[in-house]
């Protein structure tokens, strides 16, 4: 029986993935949530976790008092998490949690030589070059989440890799697409959480509407699968049934379809190299007639343009971006900045701040503080 912990578990991806753990009949040994102890509570109940943490410490008491008869050992904060990742009772740990609060929980679980299904863009935005090379040292495995990066994986698979020309990104394209910028300038919180085809949490789904989610995978792209800048192409796809595809040296492009449910590239992390029955539908290509692929457009949505212009610079300036994004997302989720200024505050952090190196996990920390209280000065 595989065993698996689940960081985020509350949320869209944390819940499917508790699906797809239903249909394999897999033992959960460990859950998380930010806040939402009702669910995880009913989670706590149903699967029997050894490890069960809430990330926001206001609710630990009442969640150790919710769960006082049972034996999970409840758990908060940071250092939660982190227990959870370094417990050696799970074959895989699959890290969902938003923002930079997943980075240190992969590093912890990288160095206990846990396998990681990574589903948290930040991990690798910010942290790319000391995941990866902590990742190899301790041969441990990184698998996809992702959709899009999923697609990838799985394009790769039985292929040689330095055979390798280009990858294509596919992006929905948001519920935005084809909008100029004036039309953008009045946008509401409602719309910009309106996605055409994926339910995501509020922050991903903002980070879809601007644009920045695919910013964010370019960048992730780039370390999960070793390549230059300049071997990723995006392509916003509006249906969402080709998730991404491969470029090779002869021309020849392999994609990977499907339905748009999270539930494959979820099972496929798990269960790799194995392919079994998936809880969610099968692809009728005739029911979607036509398939559409046009260019973005990176003039009206800034927050695409900064993301890979930070990856071309390199150094913390990923971390910088991504952590200014985090902090424009949540004012403007509150209504205190409008939709536009998102991405003229992400653009802005390349400008403000010198080049500067990561080293170790330090080095990242300072550059999220640095950026975060920028974004808070800027908008008061």
């Amino acid at each position: 029986m595989k065993r698996i912990s689940i960081l985020g578990s509350t949320g869209s991806i944390g819940t499917q993935s508790t699906e797809v753990a239903d249909k394999h009949g897999f033992a959960i040994s460990a859950i998380s949530a930010g806040s939402n102890i009702d669910m995880l509570e009913a989670q706590a109940r149903k699967y029997k976790p050894e490890y069960v943490c809430v990330f926001n410490e206001e609710y630990y008491s009442r969640l150790k008092e919710n769960l006082r008869d049972t034996s999970a050992k409840v758990l908060t904060g940071m250092d939660g998490l982190c227990t959870i990742a370094a417990a050696k009772n799970c074959d895989i740990l699959l890290n969902s949690v938003v923002g930079m609060v997943g980075l240190l929980p992969t590093l912890t679980a990288i160095d206990a030589g846990t396998d990681v299904a990574l589903a948290n863009k930040e991990t690798l935005v910010a942290g790319g070059t000391l995941v990866t090379e902590a990742a190899k040292k301790k041969n441990v495995k990184i698998y996809p989440v992702d959709s899009e990066h999923s697609a990838i994986f799985q394009c790769l698979q039985g292929n040689k890799r330095e055979q390798l020309s280009k990858i294509i990104l596919t992006a929905s394209g948001g519920p935005f697409f084809g909008r100029t910028t004036e039309q953008l300038r009045n946008v509401t919180v409602a719309q910009a959480l309106n996605h055409p085809n994926w339910s995501m949490g509020s922050k991903i789904t903002i980070d879809s509407a601007t644009l920045m989610n695919k910013g964010l995978e370019f960048i992730e792209a780039k370390w999960l699968f070793d390549l230059k800048p300049e071997q990723i192409e995006i392509v916003v796809h509006r249906q969402s049934v080709v998730h991404s595809a491969v470029e090779y040296n002869d021309c020849s492009v392999i994609a990977q379809m499907g339905v748009p449910d999270m539930k494959i590239p979820i099972q496929y992390a798990l269960l790799y190299p194995d392919r079994v029955e998936c809880p969610t539908n099968h692809l009728s290509l005739t029911d979607y007639g036509t398939l559409t692929f046009e260019k973005p457009d990176y003039d009206t949505f800034k927050c695409l343009s900064a993301a890979i212009k930070a990856i071309k610079l390199a150094g913390a300036y990923p971390c910088l971006v991504n952590s200014a994004n985090e902090e424009a997302v949540a004012l403007f989720l509150k209504e205190k900045i409008s939709f536009l200024e998102i991405g003229e505050i992400v653009s802005s952090v390349l400008d403000k701040f010198p080049f500067t190196q990561i080293n170790n996990y330090e080095d990242i920390a300072k550059a999220d503080k640095a950026a975060r209280e920028y974004v808070k000065n800027i908008v008061k």
